[in-house]
């Protein structure tokens, strides 16, 4: 057979020629390939840390404020404990100056530090005065009575509250409260004192929670929050449930009329009638549409049919 001289034999002869080249590049194509490898291996550099970020925290997780501490204030039972010294250890009130009487170290000024602070301090003084070499001092506030603010009106739990951590908001106190009673109208009037003067304000809730947060205000000792009764208006004649009505905001006349029940059997929505006192004190009586928007104290009349 004569491969030598076939087309078959030739083909045969090309692909040998070809492997072997092949064979012959591989260890340089794979030395070539080596510094892509590596350069593909080397780790990405890490994205930079957009607004929010924690440094060393994975990217892009929001900040966490830092816990608020308590303040120790005049009149707050405080308790301090040393670590296998239980002579120095007692429970205490802070005085209106702000100082309590200590062991050994007399008179400690407590008020306006926070409790990590006034631990620093007694353990500095116990430790300079050389009273002891490594004291481990723990502080305790018991008692709450140097910090407090008062909710009044309609909350479900009015009373006097501690403002147990610093910068307390006006929702949060709020929350401790109970939440606005269901006769409680929607405004908040805190008064307080800010730097030796006397401040009065109102804080309109449903902005404060709306989509447009409003400033939330932070509370400070011997602050009071009024929540008033709720607005409304009176509806009297042929309706189910004649009487004092909530008055929502933006309620108009047909909202009252549903929130009183509807008109009777012998009445009728056609022909009623608002008495609405003016700025002069005049009342007023007016035929209104059912779109009309009511305001506070306005009294609806809704007459008997006469078919």
């Amino acid at each position: 057979m004569e491969l030598a001289t076939t087309p078959l034999a030739a083909l045969l002869r090309h692909a040998a020629a070809l492997l072997a080249a092949l064979l012959l590049a591989t260890p340089a194509a794979a030395a070539a390939d080596v510094p892509v490898a590596a350069q593909a291996a080397r780790p990405l550099p890490a994205p930079a840390a957009g607004p929010g970020a924690v440094p060393g925290g994975a990217p892009g997780a929001a900040l966490v404020e830092a816990p608020r501490d308590y303040v120790i204030g005049a009149g707050d039972l405080v308790r301090i404990t040393v670590y296998q010294s239980p002579d120095l250890s007692l429970e205490a009130r802070v005085a209106e100056s702000g100082t309590i009487s200590y062991p050994l170290l007399g008179t400690l000024k407590l008020g306006g530090l926070s409790v990590a602070q006034a631990e620093s301090e007694i353990t500095r003084g116990l430790r300079d005065g050389q009273y002891l070499k490594n004291p481990q001092v723990t502080l305790l506030v018991t008692q709450v009575r140097g910090n407090q603010v008062s909710a009044l009106g309609m909350v479900n739990k009015p009373g006097r509250y501690a403002i147990d951590v610093v910068g307390m908001r006006l929702s949060e106190l709020l929350a401790m409260a109970g939440g606005i009673a269901p006769d409680g109208g929607e405004i908040v009037t805190v008064t307080g004192e800010r730097d030796g003067k006397r401040f009065r304000t109102q804080i309109d809730l449903p902005a404060l929670y709306g989509a447009n947060p409003g400033e939330d205000p932070v509370l400070r000792n011997g602050d009071v929050l009024f929540v008033d009764r709720a607005p409304v208006v009176y509806i009297y004649g042929e309706v189910q449930k004649p009487g004092a009505i909530k008055l929502e905001r933006g309620m108009n006349v047909m909202q009252a009329l549903a929130a009183g029940g509807g008109v009777t059997a012998r009445g009728t929505s056609r022909g009623l009638k608002v008495h609405r006192r003016d700025a002069d004190g005049q009342i007023r009586i007016t035929e209104p549409a059912m779109n009309t928007r009511l305001m506070e104290g306005d009294v609806i009349y809704v007459r008997e049919s006469l078919f």
